[in-house]
């Protein structure tokens, strides 16, 4: 099976449904121009997405210029979760633009003012102190300076030390690459930084040991004590899949951190803003973190994220030390604002929750159905995964799952380029404001397009 997506067009068969529309080859012929454009003047790291020139989306679908419509399971990777260019966002973000502040740096801002105030109270309680930066690459860096800023203040030199996960992902900037332990990035850092490890992530698929006493000896066998640890960060669930670790797990690791004045992160990045079914994803786990870190979803469509915690820890730097020149765009800001009322306002929140209960049955049904290509199903509220394998093994199967996501493209679902371990896990993650039937019509292409490609995988295999 191919390991990439083919820029030669395809006959496929026309779709046309209430979501999805196909009326061309794929790619579109006419859309070669643009696709070459972009391969010449971009480095290659930007080649991998299914080759579809998106020309414009609304809600849960995304059109581009030749009538070809897609139902969107990528969120343009969990970002819009309040669907694409909503109407409340839009006017939000024309009305500061209208208004003539486009930028502010650090000087104070009214729209700032406002919504950080919102924000701290759809915080848990204790958690009352917003910093507003541009990626989730730069929230995971200042949470790593944090987290080692105060280890240093409690523990001296040695306590600077940050626990990672094995096959997390935080971002690609290098401190956060260092902190997310994915096995191909290892070979992109030019510096390993001796003070972060990696302990096994509990998701009881590629770590079937999901007791902390794992956590415990990988610290131990790496020779770091606690008295070397400043911090500890994690995805909420993993982002290369939807996997979540038990919650007595999490709860242990809270004691412990509590124990040995150890700083807990979450990376809220991909989990929060209601993708889970619940505001933040790690309230499922029954614990309040010290900080966490906020992103994609946070404005449905514009660049911004932010770090959120406690008061002592946020207050560590004088004024002028912990600054971001984009921090708090007023128009960003102005979109986030309106994205969080938005989501509170029309039940988002909710509405994710009740999806899941029709997600997470379908995706473990297909599991069931297809057995051993499909290694593990993982789903909470919007946001779900499969992972593919070689049978009776946890090796991944790039090259079927890049397949399956094809096969979707080509029927007019909207999916990203496999992601995870080795490439071989596909994300479904639709818009929160997706309806059911236009959800399930997506499974069942999904569905259709896994048994398609495994009966082509038997017939080349036969052939």
């Amino acid at each position: 099976m191919p390991a990439a997506f083919p820029l030669e067009p395809r006959d496929v068969p026309a779709v046309e449904t209430r979501y999805r529309r196909i009326a061309t080859q794929i790619p579109v012929p006419e859309s070669l121009e643009t696709l070459e454009t972009l391969r010449k003047n971009e480095p290659r790291s930007m080649g991998g997405q299914p080759p579809v020139v998106w020309d414009r989306a609304e809600g849960v679908q995304v059109h581009d210029r030749w009538g070809n419509t897609w139902l969107d399971f990528s969120s343009g990777v969990l970002v819009t979760n309040a669907g694409h260019c909503h109407p409340k966002i839009q006017q939000a973000v024309r009305a500061q633009t209208d208004h003539g502040l486009l930028h502010h740096y650090c000087f104070p801002a009214q729209p700032r003012a406002d919504y950080v105030e919102d924000l701290v109270a759809a915080a848990p309680e204790g958690l009352d102190k917003a910093f507003l930066l541009t990626t989730g690459s730069e929230a995971t860096e200042c949470a790593i300076k944090l987290m080692r800023t105060h280890g240093k203040g409690v523990g001296g030199e040695r306590k600077i030390g940050i626990v990672g996960f094995n096959n997390g992902f935080h971002g690609r900037t290098m401190g956060s690459q260092m902190a997310g332990g994915v096995g191909p990035q290892k070979e992109w850092i030019v510096n390993i930084d001796p003070a972060m490890a990696q302990v096994p992530f509990p998701d009881g698929f590629r770590q079937a040991d999901t007791s902390f006493d794992v956590f415990l000896d990988t610290l131990a066998k790496q020779g770091m004590e606690p008295a070397d640890v400043a911090g500890v960060i994690v995805e909420t669930y993993q982002g290369g899949s939807a996997a979540f670790a038990p919650n007595e797990y999490m709860q242990k690791l809270r004691a412990w951190c509590d124990e040995h004045d150890v700083m807990l992160c979450f990376d809220e990045v991909q989990a929060g803003f209601g993708r889970t079914g619940t505001m933040w994803g790690f309230e499922h786990y029954g614990v309040t973190p010290d900080l966490f870190c906020m992103g994609k979803g946070m404005s449905s469509g514009l660049p911004i994220s932010g770090v959120l915690g406690r008061a002592a820890l946020m207050d560590q730097f004088p004024p002028g030390s912990m600054t971001s020149t984009h921090s708090g765009n007023p128009v960003c800001v102005a979109a986030a604002h309106a994205n969080l009322r938005v989501i509170q306002e029309e039940g988002l929140v909710a509405h994710s929750r009740a999806m899941g209960e029709v997600l997470e049955p379908e995706l473990e049904r297909m599991q069931a159905r297809f057995g051993g290509p499909i290694g593990a199903a993982d789903a909470k509220g919007l946001v779900g995964s499969l992972q593919f394998v070689t049978p009776g093994t946890t090796e991944p199967n790039k090259g079927l799952a890049t397949e399956v996501v094809r096969r979707c493209i080509e029927k007019g679902l909207m999916m990203f380029a496999p992601v995870g371990v080795g490439g071989g896990t596909i994300k479904v993650n639709p818009p929160l404001s997706i309806p059911e039937d236009a959800l399930r019509e997506g499974l069942g292409v999904v569905e259709e397009s896994i048994e398609q490609a495994l009966a082509a995988d038997r017939e080349t295999v036969s052939g």
